[in-house]
């Protein structure tokens, strides 16, 4: 179907919905590089104008990728709630914009009608919303998971304590890890990208992280950013598994060009839920999504980057899992170009993820060929922790020498404590405390390395 809008005088024509997504959305570098972005500020708004006057409804009918192709679209479809739905059935995407935007609608009218939204409806809501509107509507939102401690509570911010070796090195990754505790970093999660993805390897890491916190008795979770299948092996060789991480996309054959395919992660869900090792909940997957990917391949099907990211985001919720996460500027510039794209691209992942009642939290990166800087970086974190994000990065001096790209540090998550009052997770907190890692009057970190953190230092 095909839509159309006149702007001073001009008709513009938009030969079905995945066009009409495509014009209207923020320009973006890759969507240039896809032959699909606006050809100019005017059609932009065209488009956006069109856009918010189509039905919700329309979504369900027109599928972007269509039905019969792809395994994504199946999964959204045939999941969807109309009862949930219900609320805001009658509103075009402009409507829905204001309905968001209403005082009335609270974070619980919103955790009722995730499951009866599709991700496309997110992403087009969030094509014609400021970044103030991404941000106020994220933050009314609250997305609760939990392993073996409690995620994503209001008022909490978390990190992933990233502490990479360029050579996998036991005693690097050890020394990273100390860093990151005694700054109060790892409450989301202790994760590791590998050098190498072997069982083996993958299988020693699990093992170094494990011992660790098994002797400090850190109520937190481990991973290894292996490929699914590596740790599904290691898994089944004995390792101690805690969390089942992949790569996603929002197109089945961008799925497969990573390997993967929706059995496969349902075959991983269910071998690491029987491992039972979650104390507090049994949230076991550990999703990473970034605008591009699909490009990267050749999978996009003709759409707009940021509405096949959105779709990831249908696939991470049908695993419930315990943290998903974009890394926004890590695919390159060719996809995001500049920190002014990298931001923008953040906040719309960020605000798409939690209305669709993921639990989403945001690697804030960019590659050193990138038109961005640390600055750029500073004004994202800030914004999306007002956002109420769920967790980020922390990188030794945000700097990780084996992805070889700039994330946020240790530092970093300590200065959003101070600016915003928020602490870790609530079980992580009262052992960071426990541990003389945090001060119990101000919950700052301490200046010296804590003595309970003394003996994982030698």
């Amino acid at each position: 179907m095909a839509y159309r809008a006149t702007l001073a005088g001009t008709v513009y024509r938009f030969d079905d919905l995945k066009a009409l997504m495509a014009r209207a959305t923020p320009f973006r570098s890759g969507d240039a590089l896809a032959g699909v972005a606006a050809s100019s500020a005017a059609e932009r708004v065209a488009a956006q104008t069109a856009l918010a006057d189509l039905p919700l409804q329309r979504f369900l009918d027109e599928a972007v990728v269509p039905y019969e192709a792809d395994a994504v679209t199946r999964l959204i479809l045939d999941g969807h709630d109309p009862a949930a739905f219900a609320p805001v059935a009658h509103l075009t995407v402009g409507g829905f914009r204001d309905w968001l935007l209403q005082d009335e609608t609270d974070g619980p009218a919103l955790a009722a009608l995730a499951p009866g939204l599709v991700p496309e409806m997110a992403a087009a809501v969030s094509k014609i919303m400021r970044a103030q509107d991404l941000i106020l509507v994220a933050a009314k939102i609250e997305v609760v998971t939990r392993f073996r401690n409690t995620i994503g509570l209001r008022g909490r911010f978390s990190t992933r304590l990233q502490p990479n070796h360029p050579t996998d090195d036991p005693a690097g990754i050890a020394a990273s890890m100390l860093d990151g505790l005694s700054n109060g970093a790892g409450d989301a999660v202790i994760g590791i990208n590998p050098v190498s993805d072997t069982v083996g390897r993958v299988a020693e890491i699990l093992r170094l992280i494990d011992d660790v916190r098994q002797r400090y008795d850190i109520p937190t979770q481990s991973c290894v950013l292996a490929h699914v299948t590596t740790q599904m092996a290691a898994l089944e060789a004995g390792a101690p598994v805690d969390l089942m991480f992949q790569s996603i996309a929002g197109t089945e054959a961008a799925n497969r060009a990573f390997g993967i395919d929706l059995g496969l992660l349902a075959e991983a869900q269910a071998a690491t839920l029987a491992l039972g090792r979650g104390n507090v909940g049994d949230n076991v997957m550990y999703f990473e999504t970034g605008q591009g990917s699909a490009l990267s391949s050749g999978t996009h099907h003709g759409c707009d980057q940021q509405t096949i990211e959105a779709r990831a985001y249908g696939v991470a919720r049908a695993f419930k899992p315990l943290l998903v996460n974009s890394v926004v500027g890590f695919i390159g510039p060719e996809y995001l170009y500049d920190g002014k794209q990298i931001i923008r691209a953040g906040l719309e992942d960020h605000f798409c993820a939690k209305l669709l009642g993921l639990p989403m939290g945001c690697d804030v990166c960019y590659t050193n060929h990138a038109e961005a800087d640390q600055d750029d970086m500073d004004m994202l974190l800030t914004l999306l922790a007002n956002a109420g994000c769920t967790f980020v990065m922390g990188v030794p001096g945000a700097d990780d020498v084996m992805l070889n790209y700039q994330s946020t540090s240790f530092h970093d998550a300590l200065y959003i404590r101070a600016l915003t009052g928020k602490p870790p997770a609530p079980e992580f907190e009262a052992w960071l405390m426990r541990m003389g890692v945090f001060d119990r009057a101000d919950r700052r970190a301490a200046a010296l390395l804590p003595p309970g953190l003394a003996l994982l230092a030698q």
